[in-house]
């Protein structure tokens, strides 16, 4: 098993966050340009979201089938044809000519990016051993909210001087040469053994994970808490460049900077599973997320930002925490665990953006902050029921990963 501060481990924790940041890249990319879009297309806030929502609900539907399919094929072949799709789909993007066929494309580039997404941890969960695990996917998370950054920065700034598609063509090039990359560092697994002629057990294991509280609990808090953190950043995007404050997009995307936050803490999660509950340090996160939501209420930029930072903060801290959770409390096909806990997760961003955005369209901040407020009530009541159903599961440090655990049928 690959353990920490050893060149193996260097190698593939750096492997996966680089193709991580990659994903996220890709992902956000069009985010900061949705107010650009209104106008680019005359539609409204609530049908620019589809560019955004329509490549995270196709990433959530997509998850499982990749996941089953690495269950077959191996984790590493699916992680590298996720991302040497990435390029080609992107310039498919250019043809597109109305916002309907660029939401298709969009839609195509989160089913190419699900691949990478829903087996990355599952590798990490049966190379790595289980301190090692902890601390990778803290740091393979905090690339998230890096990747997030750059690819929302890069649409911004590149949008607004020199169109969408030429941001699209920059983020082509870039993820070649990074998916190039990676292909050359990361290792072939030593601990998986393909389970040929058996999707019908792989498949049955996604309704076998649905059946368990501490798995099922835990994948409905990651939806919901990434409904509000990336609906909140969209809606903030909305406010800044309408009056009073009429911000330029270029200069509005800068409030992504504000991930930093988030990529301090999901690194800090790892650390706190070793020595804490993980399920209080999601009700930590949700507390100083939603700490957030009420300071950038007020009417003052500093304010904004600060708040930002908050819900940052907490919500990468949530997230690390619920998804390392579900990677280790599942005790078969581990892959299908972790996609299934982003299904829930993407699934919440794509349906909390129509929420949030339609909560700004009608009643502006305020009416955020009460459908925010809503939300935010429902993963208290999900962490606490969490907290109930996971008395008598062993603390995630002291779980011994077997090499055969991420794929029980290979037994």
């Amino acid at each position: 098993m690959i353990d920490l501060k050893t060149p193996a481990y260097r190698r593939a924790s750096f492997a996966l966050a680089l193709g991580s940041f990659l994903i996220f890249c890709n992902l956000y990319l069009f985010q900061p340009m949705l107010p650009l879009m209104v106008e680019t297309f005359s539609a409204t806030a609530t049908e620019v979201n589809w560019l955004l929502a329509a490549s995270t609900l196709a990433l959530a539907l997509t998850l499982v089938p990749w996941a089953v399919g690495s269950e077959v094929i191996g984790r590493r072949q699916v992680m590298l044809l996720s991302l040497f799709l990435l390029p080609v789909v992107g310039l498919l993007m250019l043809a597109a000519e109305d916002l309907v066929w660029l939401s298709i494309g969009r839609a195509l580039m989160g089913a190419s990016l699900a691949g990478f997404a829903a087996v990355a941890v599952a590798y990490m969960a049966e190379e790595f051993t289980p301190r090692a695990l902890v601390v990778a996917v803290g740091g393979y998370i905090s690339a998230n909210s890096l990747g997030g950054i750059v690819g929302r920065l890069a649409g911004g700034f590149v949008a607004d001087h020199w169109g969408w598609q030429t941001a699209v063509i920059g983020m082509a090039g870039f993820s070649l040469l990074v998916a190039v990359i990676v292909w050359r560092l990361l290792p072939p697994q030593q601990h998986f053994v393909a389970s040929k002629g058996q999707l019908g057990m792989h498949t049955r294991s996604v309704f076998q994970h649905f059946r368990q509280p501490v798995l099922r609990y835990a994948m409905l808090i990651g939806g919901v808490n990434f409904a509000l953190f990336v609906n909140l950043y969209t809606v903030m995007g909305f406010r800044l460049v309408a009056a009073p404050y009429l911000i330029p997009v270029s200069l509005a995307s800068m409030i992504f900077l504000c991930y930093l936050g988030g990529s301090v803490t999901a690194k800090l999660s790892g650390r706190w599973t070793l020595s804490y509950n993980p399920v209080t340090g999601m009700l930590l996160g949700t507390t100083i997320s939603m700490a957030g939501m009420w300071v950038a209420a007020w009417e003052s930029i500093p304010a904004m930002l600060t708040g930002l930072m908050l819900i940052s903060s907490g919500a990468f801290f949530t997230h690390s925490l619920a998804y390392a959770w579900v990677s280790q409390k599942a005790t078969q096909a581990k892959a299908t665990a972790t996609a299934l806990y982003l299904v829930h997760y993407y699934a919440g961003g794509s349906l909390g953006g129509f929420f949030l955005v339609a909560c700004w369209e009608y009643w502006g901040w305020s009416g955020v902050l009460a459908g925010g407020s809503v939300l935010y009530v429902v993963l208290y009541l999900l962490a606490f029921r969490l907290i109930g159903v996971s008395q008598h599961v062993a603390p995630i440090g002291e779980e011994t990963v077997h090499p055969a655990q991420g794929n029980s049928h290979s037994a």
